[in-house]
């Protein structure tokens, strides 16, 4: 072989060994790249996995807060409706047997009181007061005339109630109104009266 020749030879294959050796450096590169990107392909998914598996697991928590709270804040609203279905029918009885109070024997104080409280309430030393026939009875035999002279007031006797058990009071003719009876009186310490009334009616210790 002619030394042309040889030298080509040489060359030739010095040059596939360098591309030989480019090409591998290049396919190990190109590998090793890959390898970097499906590395951080998998570290993102994870981390995105994991993300919304946090997104998850608050949202889960907070419908699980909801329902809790809409449960507990229904079971309340049902408690106060039956407290107050209770209450109201407790309070119902009460004024179906407020007629009763008038066959006591002490009912005469009681309408002195009645008619008592209504004038200081008013501040007057002049009315006229309504009453219920059986509240009149009282009035006219002695109550009248004992408050007038205690507060020394001209009381006057209007015209008997249609409704309603006790005594109305106007005075300033008419410009000023008490109403006293028992059922007002009744509605009057109602707000005041319904915790008490529940927690006995609960068997509580008030």
């Amino acid at each position: 072989m002619k030394p042309e020749e040889e030298d080509i030879k040489a060359l030739s294959s010095a040059i596939l060994r360098d591309a030989q050796a480019e090409t591998e450096q290049i396919r190990t590169e190109a590998k090793t790249k890959a390898d970097a990107v499906r590395q951080r392909a998998r570290e993102q998914a994870e981390s995105e996995s994991e993300a919304i598996l946090e997104r998850a697991r608050a949202e889960a928590q907070r419908l699980r807060g909801q329902v809790i709270a809409t449960a507990q804040l229904k079971a309340r609203t049902m408690q106060l409706e039956y407290r107050e279905n209770i209450l109201d029918k407790v309070f119902d009885a009460a004024r179906q047997r407020l007629s009763s109070i008038q066959k006591r024997s002490d009912y005469d104080q009681k309408v002195a009181q009645l008619l008592r409280e209504a004038l200081i309430q008013l501040k007057a030393d002049k009315a006229e007061v309504r009453a219920d026939d059986a509240t009149l009875k009282p009035l006219k035999a002695r109550a009248l005339e004992q408050i007038s002279k205690e507060l020394n007031a001209q009381i006057s006797l209007g015209k008997p109630l249609e409704s309603g058990l006790g005594v109305v009071v106007d005075a300033s003719e008419g410009r000023l109104h008490y109403d006293n009876t028992l059922e007002t009186r009744l509605s009057r310490l109602q707000g005041a009266l319904r915790s008490s009334v529940y927690h006995v009616l609960m068997g509580e210790k008030l």
